[in-house]
């Protein structure tokens, strides 16, 4: 029982001394931005709301020809390589949520998408379930294709 408890506590510890590890496609996903126009300004962007810090993985800002204001957004970028995409969802689908909520409170004009692959936008987010919750939790997507570091589509 003591060697859980200290595996626990020294868990703990290092999750609060090291930073957050960068999605396997993190890169892939600045460079198309970057190639879209979008001007990256936080790498990754730390937010603290109510004692509560953040990071997601992106944010970025474009000017828009027919505005002096900027459009604001902030990426979290996800990559699905793990043997369950479910799973995966699930992770990606409470960071959006809880990365909403605080943008809301702090920078209600930034708008959060969530990044993923052309692939697995093609066939794991086509299934009715998970289609579903992207339109009743509002998810706002992007699609980057890997090969060519381009936004595929926004959505």
């Amino acid at each position: 029982m003591s060697c859980i408890i200290h595996l626990e506590s020294r868990e703990l510890l290092a999750s609060n001394l090291t930073p957050m590890a960068k999605d396997r496609f993190h890169n892939v996903v600045r460079t198309a931005l970057e190639k879209d126009g979008w001007i990256i300004t936080s790498d990754p962007y730390e937010i603290n709301v109510d004692d509560v810090d953040f990071e997601i993985d992106l944010a970025a800002e474009q000017l828009l020809a027919a505005e002096l204001e900027g459009q604001k957004i902030a990426v979290e970028v996800k990559s699905f390589i793990s043997p369950s995409n479910v799973s995966e969802f699930h992770t990606a689908l409470g960071q959006f949520l809880n990365y909403r909520d605080a943008l809301e409170k702090i920078e209600p004009e930034r708008q959060l998408f969530l990044a993923v692959r052309v692939p697995i936008y093609e066939t794991f987010f086509q299934r009715k379930f998970i289609a579903s919750a992207v339109e009743r939790y509002q998810l706002r997507l992007v699609i980057y294709d890997v090969q060519q570091e381009l936004i595929h589509q926004w959505l």
